[in-house]
C-alpha cells in the first residue's frame, strides 16, 4: 500500500525500482534510465534513440520540481542533436497566447517581455523554470506550441457542474469533440482527487470533465503542432504534467484518437523527496492511499521510460515548526 499526501501522485512507481542495499550501506546510485516495459536499467544513448522514432514524446512533470526541468532540457537538446525535427509543446501555456509565443520565437521579443505580455507569472507561477527550454528552442528554431485551454473556462467546468452548464461563449473555446466516456481514466482521477482536502463525492464527476477538457485541448493543438510549417510531421516533444499521460490516458489517449496510428513514448520522472508544498498546499491536502491492485487493475506499464533521480536529503525544519518539540 502506498501513502502519500501530495497533490502530483507517482503513481506506485517505487514498486519498479531496484531494493535498495542497507546492509552494505551503499551509497545512493547515480541518476540513471528504467526501461518500465521490460524492468531493465538503460542507458541514456538507449533512450534517446528509441524516442527518436515516436512522433510524439511526452515528459510528465511535477511541476514544482527544477530538477523535471532539467532533464526536459537534456532529452530537447539530445533529440535536436539527432538531426530529428522537434516541437516544443507545452501545457505551461494557453494556446490564445500563441500569437506573443510566435513574436518570441521570431525573436521580435525577449523572455521577459512574452511574460509580462501574456501574464504568465500569474498563470503559472513557475514560469520562469522554462526559460532555459524556450530559449534554447528559439535559439534553435524549434517551435514552439501553446497547448493549454484557458483556466477561467477550465475553473467554470470544474465549479460550474460540468462541461453541459458551459456557457456557449466558452464552450467554444474547447474542442468540438471533448469525450468524457473513458471510466478507467475516471476512477484513476478519483483516486487521485481524494488528496484533496476540500473535495466533495458529488463534485468528482465535473472536475474529471474538467479535467477532460483540458487534455481535449492539449491533445488537438499538439496534433495540429506537429504539422504547422506544412512540411512533414515534427516530433512533438510535450512538456505536461504527468497525471496527463501516465499510463497513455488523458492527453495522450487523445492524441491517439486524433492520430491513429501515431508512436508515442510516455517518459516519467522520479519525484525522489524533492517536491515541496507550500504551507497552504499542504493544508489543503492530505493523506491518501492507493493499493497496488488499484493500478494494477489498469493493465498497462504507467509510462515507457522512468528517469530515477537520487533522492533529496529532507530540508532542515525552521525554528518553532509545529514538528520540533517545544
Amino acid at each position: 500500500m502506498i501513502t502519500l499526501r501530495s497533490a502530483i501522485i507517482p503513481a506506485a512507481l517505487l514498486a519498479l525500482l531496484p531494493a535498495c542495499n542497507s546492509v552494505s550501506k551503499r551509497p545512493p546510485p547515480a541518476e540513471f534510465w528504467l526501461d518500465l516495459v521490460s524492468g531493465e536499467e538503460a542507458s541514456a544513448p538507449e533512450v534517446i534513440a528509441d524516442l527518436a522514432g515516436a512522433g510524439v514524446v511526452f515528459v510528465g512533470e511535477a511541476h514544482s520540481i527544477e530538477r523535471h526541468h532539467v532533464v526536459q532540457l537534456q532529452l530537447l537538446q539530445d533529440l535536436f542533436a539527432r538531426g530529428i525535427p522537434l516541437v516544443l509543446c507545452m501545457e505551461q501555456l494557453e494556446a490564445r497566447d500563441q500569437a506573443a509565443v510566435d513574436r518570441y520565437h521570431r525573436r521580435e521579443i525577449d523572455f521577459d517581455a512574452l511574460v509580462t505580455e501574456i501574464g504568465w507569472a500569474k498563470k503559472w507561477k513557475n514560469y520562469a523554470d522554462y526559460r532555459a527550454l524556450c530559449e534554447f528552442a528559439r535559439q534553435h528554431r524549434i517551435p514552439i506550441r501553446a497547448l493549454n485551454a484557458p483556466a477561467e473556462v477550465i475553473r467554470a467546468v470544474s465549479r460550474g457542474g460540468g462541461l453541459a452548464r458551459l456557457p456557449a461563449d466558452q464552450r467554444g473555446l474547447l474542442p468540438a469533440e471533448v469525450v468524457t466516456d473513458d471510466p478507467v481514466y475516471e476512477r484513476l482521477m478519483q483516486l487521485q482527487l481524494a488528496v484533496h482536502m476540500a473535495v466533495d463525492p458529488a463534485k468528482l464527476r465535473p472536475m474529471f470533465e474538467a479535467q477532460t477538457a483540458r487534455d481535449e485541448t492539449m491533445a488537438a493543438n499538439i496534433v495540429a503542432a506537429r504539422r504547422t510549417d506544412g512540411a512533414a510531421p515534427r516530433t512533438a516533444l510535450v512538456l505536461l504534467g504527468a497525471g496527463h499521460m501516465r499510463f497513455g490516458l488523458g492527453t495522450a489517449a487523445r492524441v491517439r484518437r486524433r492520430d491513429p496510428g501515431i508512436i508515442e513514448r510516455l517518459v516519467l520522472i522520479t519525484e525522489s523527496g524533492q517536491l515541496r508544498m507550500t504551507a497552504g498546499e499542504k493544508a489543503a491536502s492530505r493523506e491518501i492511499t492507493i493499493s497496488h491492485a488499484d493500478l494494477r487493475a489498469i493493465e498497462r506499464p504507467p509510462g515507457d521510460y522512468l528517469r530515477v533521480l537520487p533522492r533529496a536529503a529532507a530540508p532542515a525544519l525552521p525554528p518553532g515548526h509545529p514538528s520540533i518539540p517545544r
